[in-house]
């Protein structure tokens, strides 16, 4: 690990003040919990001029309730996301994911907004600075050319959140704050296939609150990921489903993947909808996986592996989604 870089610490009162603060300082890094950012400076990976922290900012991490829908802020910590009761009874596949999420004490500091915003990663980026410079640095940071695929001019690095998926299925929106004012988008608007420049936030906003919509009957949400270690690790491939069933068909099928592309994604399985959930389904989903899912070398896990766990976790959970034995939204 090497030192930290000197930079400014400000301590804004609220988040109109944060989001002015970053307009003015260009170089500056909104700070959360810090359990992403703080390793990655300590790593040589950034020397941002100032951390704008948003700890101190009252009501960032409250839920509530507005017009049917939850208004998560996203200053909230996992751990509390987790047993708060109007998530793990109301959305408890987003509680499942929290509690997926690296180990307790991570839990206690990092924030849903850090877990959203979290960096890609990259077995030639997460390492120290030494052997960065020492294998060539990359097109992530500082290099001009990615070490996974040579010859491309955009950075494979992989998100591996585990919050996302969930709330792609979900349908949840992000509230984010600019100087202009409030927008509202759909979680995976906030996303690009680019590992270096993999969120489309503009370097002036900042993410405000996640919006869950209104529960649906009927309705049930799964996530499930692939890791080295049952606990601590990144998704080396995670799925979160949301699945609805009318007699023997298909009336929504969310598919979401996680830890195989530079962005969480949500799947195009408009064609399964209204037909029954049986094995030409499973194979049609599983060719849309193929299509969708680029799993390359970029953990110490192999590529062959990440896919083909992809590909039997997401079976196995819509397979159980569909026969009722998941976890089921409550009104």
């Amino acid at each position: 690990m090497n030192l930290m870089p000197e930079f400014r610490c400000h301590h804004p009162a609220s988040l109109d003040e944060a989001v002015k603060l970053k307009s003015s300082l260009p170089e500056s890094r909104f700070l959360g919990g810090g359990t992403d950012l703080i390793v990655n400076l300590r790593r040589g990976l950034g020397e941002p001029s100032d951390l704008i922290d948003l700890g101190g900012i009252a009501d960032y991490g409250s839920v509530r309730q507005v017009d049917g829908a939850l208004w998560v802020g996203a200053g909230i910590t996992l751990a509390e996301l987790a047993r708060r009761p109007e998530i793990a009874s109301t959305y408890p596949a987003l509680a499942t994911a929290a509690l997926a999420v690296a180990g307790p004490t991570h839990r206690a500091s990092a924030t849903l907004g850090g877990n959203l915003c979290q960096d890609t990663r990259c077995i030639f980026y997460n390492q120290s600075d030494w052997w960065r410079e020492g294998n060539g640095f990359c097109l992530k940071y500082k290099g001009d050319r990615c070490h996974v695929v040579v010859k491309s001019d955009r950075c494979y690095a992989t998100y591996h959140g585990d919050i996302a998926p969930v709330l792609i299925a979900l349908g949840a929106e992000a509230a984010i704050l600019a100087p202009a004012g409030m927008r509202r988008a759909a979680i995976e608007t906030l996303y690009r296939e680019d590992g270096a420049q993999y969120l489309t936030l503009a370097p002036e906003e900042a993410l405000a609150a996640v919006v869950l919509p209104p529960p649906v009957a009927g309705r049930r949400v799964g996530y499930e990921k692939a890791r080295v270690r049952d606990a601590v690790d990144f998704p080396l491939a995670g799925v979160a489903v949301a699945l609805r069933r009318e007699g023997d068909v298909l009336a929504e099928l969310r598919v979401a993947i996680t830890g195989t592309n530079s962005a969480p994604l949500l799947l195009n399985t408009a064609d399964l909808i209204g037909k029954p959930w049986d094995e030409a389904a499973a194979t049609r989903l599983v060719e849309i996986l193929r299509k969708t899912a680029n799993v390359l070398r970029t953990t110490v896990t192999g590529a062959k592996y990440r896919r083909r766990a992809l590909h039997r976790m997401t079976r196995g959970l819509i397979d159980r989604l569909w026969n009722d034995d998941g976890q089921v939204e409550q009104g």
